[in-house]
């Protein structure tokens, strides 16, 4: 499939790009790109398809969750993930919620990520449609919405312990297997949705930022306040995840802090 450039010239009755499932629905049109099934379409048509947010997190405890009670606890009013440079981790490991499975859905929160050492460093994610590979140590593999406190990975797709990176921030890409050997993946990118720099400077930075997640079968899309991250379409089938856990990540490396709240969803049908 040809690339398609979806800037803001492709929506010529918005004087800016298209940065909410509501704005984005304005601007379909008939001479809308010519990516048949684009990010906007896609958005516009989950519209009136989902039903009441029901909330995943009472802001007061970690009801419903499994995680490290050593990295996870609530502060504040939010999940908080804190590791320290005394007792590193040995591999990421997950706070995941324990009262269900999520399959079709639009899945919102609000972040705040940033690193305890001069470096800054810090990186998570929101891992869905996943499966937990070990209970005891709480880890899991599957899709993430990554986030981070750097400038690169808050918005792209990446599928933790699995394919890795599906969808750059700013991308729309097409999953699917590689003609030259099936059970290898190859990644073709068939739209461009922003450019990465014009993603993060709407990204605050030791802040509360909302992400949205919205996934219907086989098409995945990433939005962080209201900019549009990752659209990906997931045609690997012995590989696409339909249903699966949700949980946020603490990831190796420096010590850092993630804070996650006003966690909802509503599915899709």
């Amino acid at each position: 499939m040809k690339e398609e450039n979806l800037n803001p010239s492709c929506f010529p009755s918005c004087p800016g790009p298209p940065t909410t499932p509501a704005m984005i629905s304005k601007t379909l049109t008939l001479s809308f790109c010519t990516l048949a099934l684009s990010t906007a379409a896609f958005a516009a048509q989950v519209k009136d398809t989902k039903g009441e947010f029901r909330s995943l997190f009472n802001g007061k405890d970690l009801a419903g969750w499994a995680g490290d009670p050593s990295i996870w606890s609530v502060q504040d009013g939010a999940i908080t993930g804190k590791t320290t440079a005394e007792k590193p981790l040995k591999n990421n490991t997950f706070i995941v919620w324990k009262d269900g499975t999520v399959d079709d859905f639009e899945l919102r929160f609000s972040y705040k990520i940033y690193g305890n050492t001069d470096k800054k460093s810090a990186n998570s994610g929101c891992q869905y449609r996943s499966k937990v590979a070990d209970e005891e140590k709480f880890i899991v593999g599957g899709y993430q919405a990554d986030f981070e406190a750097g400038t690169t990975y808050s918005g792209i797709l990446y599928e933790e312990r699995g394919r890795g990176i599906l969808a750059q921030r700013g991308q729309a890409t097409l999953v699917k297997p590689d003609p030259s050997d099936p059970k290898k993946t190859k990644v073709e990118v068939i739209g461009t949705l922003a450019k990465s720099d014009e993603i993060q400077s709407a990204i605050k930075a030791e802040d509360w930022n909302e992400y949205i997640i919205i996934a219907k079968g086989n098409r995945l899309t990433h939005i962080i306040n209201g900019r549009v991250t990752a659209d990906v379409t997931d045609e690997q089938a012995t590989h696409a995840a339909k249903t699966g856990v949700l949980a946020f990540q603490a990831h190796t490396g420096p010590p850092m802090t993630v804070q996650i709240k006003d966690i909802r969803i509503r599915p899709i049908r």
